[in-house]
Protein backbone atom coordinates (compact mmCIF):
# COMPACT_ATOMS: atom_id res chain seq x y z
CA UNK A 1 0.00 0.00 0.00
CA UNK A 2 1.25 3.51 -0.75
CA UNK A 3 0.15 7.03 -0.04
CA UNK A 4 -0.17 9.87 -2.55
CA UNK A 5 3.44 11.02 -2.07
CA UNK A 6 4.96 7.61 -2.88
CA UNK A 7 6.26 7.31 -6.45
CA UNK A 8 4.30 4.60 -8.29
CA UNK A 9 5.46 2.16 -10.98
CA UNK A 10 4.83 3.36 -14.55
CA UNK A 11 3.67 -0.06 -15.78
CA UNK A 12 0.05 0.02 -16.96
CA UNK A 13 -2.30 -0.87 -14.11
CA UNK A 14 0.46 -1.26 -11.50
CA UNK A 15 -0.03 0.61 -8.23
CA UNK A 16 3.13 -0.70 -6.52
CA UNK A 17 5.70 1.67 -5.08
CA UNK A 18 8.56 2.38 -7.49
CA UNK A 19 12.08 1.22 -6.66
CA UNK A 20 13.81 1.93 -9.99
CA UNK A 21 14.20 4.87 -12.36
CA UNK A 22 14.56 4.12 -16.07
CA UNK A 23 16.08 7.15 -17.77
CA UNK A 24 15.40 7.29 -21.49
CA UNK A 25 15.56 9.50 -24.53
CA UNK A 26 13.87 9.35 -27.94
CA UNK A 27 16.55 10.76 -30.26
CA UNK A 28 13.91 11.73 -32.84
CA UNK A 29 12.21 14.01 -30.30
CA UNK A 30 14.75 14.94 -27.61
CA UNK A 31 18.17 16.55 -27.51
CA UNK A 32 20.94 14.04 -26.60
CA UNK A 33 21.29 15.25 -23.00
CA UNK A 34 17.52 15.19 -22.28
CA UNK A 35 16.31 12.41 -19.98
CA UNK A 36 12.71 11.36 -19.59
CA UNK A 37 11.95 8.92 -16.79
CA UNK A 38 9.74 5.96 -16.10
CA UNK A 39 9.46 4.50 -12.63
CA UNK A 40 9.41 0.77 -12.02
CA UNK A 41 8.76 -1.68 -9.21
CA UNK A 42 10.98 -4.78 -8.96
CA UNK A 43 8.41 -6.84 -10.88
CA UNK A 44 8.21 -4.53 -13.90
CA UNK A 45 11.79 -3.23 -14.13
CA UNK A 46 12.91 -5.83 -16.67
CA UNK A 47 9.79 -5.55 -18.85
CA UNK A 48 9.94 -1.75 -19.02
CA UNK A 49 13.72 -1.84 -19.60
CA UNK A 50 13.27 -4.25 -22.52
CA UNK A 51 10.48 -2.12 -24.01
CA UNK A 52 12.74 0.94 -24.05
CA UNK A 53 15.88 -1.03 -24.89
CA UNK A 54 14.61 -2.61 -28.12
CA UNK A 55 13.75 0.88 -29.36
CA UNK A 56 17.22 2.17 -28.47
CA UNK A 57 15.74 4.65 -25.96
CA UNK A 58 17.05 3.30 -22.64
CA UNK A 59 20.01 5.27 -21.27
CA UNK A 60 20.25 4.33 -17.58
CA UNK A 61 18.61 2.24 -14.85
CA UNK A 62 19.27 3.27 -11.25
CA UNK A 63 17.54 2.92 -7.92
CA UNK A 64 15.06 5.62 -7.04
CA UNK A 65 17.15 6.61 -4.02
CA UNK A 66 20.26 7.00 -6.21
CA UNK A 67 18.32 9.10 -8.75
CA UNK A 68 16.93 11.37 -6.02
CA UNK A 69 20.40 11.90 -4.53
CA UNK A 70 21.88 13.12 -7.83
CA UNK A 71 22.47 16.86 -8.06
CA UNK A 72 19.72 18.54 -10.04
CA UNK A 73 20.65 20.13 -13.33
CA UNK A 74 19.87 23.73 -14.18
Amino acid sequence: MSDETTPICSAKGCRTAAVWVLAWNNPKLHTPERRKTWLACDEHREHLSQFLGVRGFLKDVVTLSEWESRPSEG
